[in-house]
């Protein structure tokens, strides 16, 4: 089941088996199916489509950045895959001919489909399409052992029968706080947290993009694999992982601020590390030993912990983060979130106070895609003025677009630096 959708044979495999869905569905034999339904309905995907991204881009405006085209033109070609399949019903004649439109009906829907996965590479391989997370679960009942023996991490050892992987445990953080309405948060615990006597673990916030929810970070970021990966050389340790909900819907986008639009960053550091503090006895409480990331719309929320909360995330790893918490422009931002109040605003925008503050004991890892044309340069400008501002930071590049390919590769990069820093042994 894990094969992979976004590369190798299958998306070839499957653009051949979509032409040929297409062919069937265009080619009939009557001349007005062929010169007048089947332009008719190209008129029409083109014109729902065009009319799609004008409301989406210029009216609903869900997304701070536009999408890219190549998602409208896949979604133009899954329209005509309606259009066409209705029509070619409706003409048809025979259970063979029905069976088989529906057939290719499907088929041609499912490249378009498949060609939107691929830009985004949100489910990489079968198992992620199908909810794999990709590693065993635990539950809190598990976890909540009285007798539970906790060292400190340099003082423990690895101990025999320890298990091979890690497990992912599904838990509400509610927001006591903030009020903030959260989605369940899902949480990596290594190897070493499932032993008895446990070390003291670092722990990592991760938040994902927007539009987004916990599990991306599971399923597109193949965050557990990572995870794994590096326990299985680091005697099992690595740190605790928190993917916690950082907007509250799926399309919300509440800037990762206390606003009007939620309270977020109460959220964020109040009532997460009070729920991490109180249930996860491997947990470390010390503030150095706390990390904040997350990819585009969450490293843009890292980065705004690290600045505005710097003693509680003096460590933070930016994937493709935005120049600034943006709902499209600095002045609908403004206005929507703060209620006209620029200066409100500028207190809590890293470029803001990056330039005003020093940030001795503060680190952290930019990391963008080497062809992420919307983004590179504000990573770049947010790393330069974290450099200015006394942060110990550094920059890279991986291979890519603004896709989860960039981000588990960026994760993947950075996780030997973010353990180091944040005290796992070699």
């Amino acid at each position: 089941m894990s094969l992979s959708i976004v590369d190798g044979w299958f998306p070839l495999v499957l653009t051949v088996l979509g032409l040929l869905a297409f062919a069937w569905l265009i080619i009939y034999p009557r001349p007005r199916y062929l010169f007048v339904v089947v332009p008719a309905a190209i008129v029409v995907a083109v014109c729902g489509t065009l009319a799609a991204r004008y409301v989406i881009e210029n009216v609903w405006r869900p997304f701070p950045e536009p999408i890219e085209n190549v998602v409208y033109v896949a979604g133009g070609f899954i329209l005509l895959a309606i259009l066409l399949t209705i029509a070619r019903l409706l003409v048809g004649h025979g259970v063979l001919q029905t069976a088989l439109t529906v057939v290719a009906g499907l088929v041609a829907v499912t490249l378009g489909m498949a060609q939107i996965n691929i830009s985004f590479a949100a489910y990489p391989t079968v198992a992620a399409l199908l909810g794999d997370e990709g590693g065993g679960t635990i539950t809190l009942d598990q976890l909540g052992d009285a007798n539970l023996h906790v060292v400190p991490i340099n003082n423990w050892r690895a101990p025999s029968g320890m298990p091979a992987d890690g497990s992912i445990l599904t838990a509400p953080i509610p927001g006591v706080a903030s009020g903030f309405e959260a989605r369940p948060a899902k949480i990596y615990l290594p190897p070493a947290a499932l032993t008895s006597p446990a070390p003291r673990l670092p722990v990592l916030v991760l938040m994902a993009g927007q539009p987004g929810s916990p599990e991306d970070w599971l399923l597109g970021g193949q965050l557990v694999a990572t995870m794994d990966e590096f326990a299985r050389t680091h005697h099992g340790l690595t740190p605790i992982v928190v993917v916690a909900d950082a907007t509250g819907t799926e399309l919300a986008n509440p800037l990762c601020v206390d606003s009007q639009l939620g309270n977020v960053a109460t959220y964020l550091t109040k009532d997460v590390p009070a729920w991490v503090r109180e249930n996860l006895k491997v947990a470390d409480t010390a503030r150095p030993k706390w990390a904040a990331g997350g990819l585009s719309y969450g490293g843009t929320c890292s980065l705004q912990l690290a600045t505005n909360h710097p003693k509680l995330y003096p460590t933070f790893l930016d994937i493709s983060g935005q120049l600034e918490p943006t709902l499209g422009s600095r002045q609908r931002t403004v206005d929507i979130a703060f209620g006209g109040d620029a200066d409100a605003f500028r207190a809590v925008n890293p470029m803001d106070l990056m330039a005003a503050r020093r940030y001795p004991d503060s680190a952290g890892a930019f990391v963008v895609g080497a062809g992420d044309t919307e983004y590179k340069a504000g990573v770049r400008a947010t790393y330069e003025a974290a450099k200015r501002a006394g942060m110990d930071v550094h920059y890279t590049e991986v291979p890519g677009g603004h896709t989860f390919a960039v981000w588990s590769a960026g994760l993947r990069k950075e996780l030997p630096w973010l353990a180091k820093r944040l005290g796992i042994p070699e």
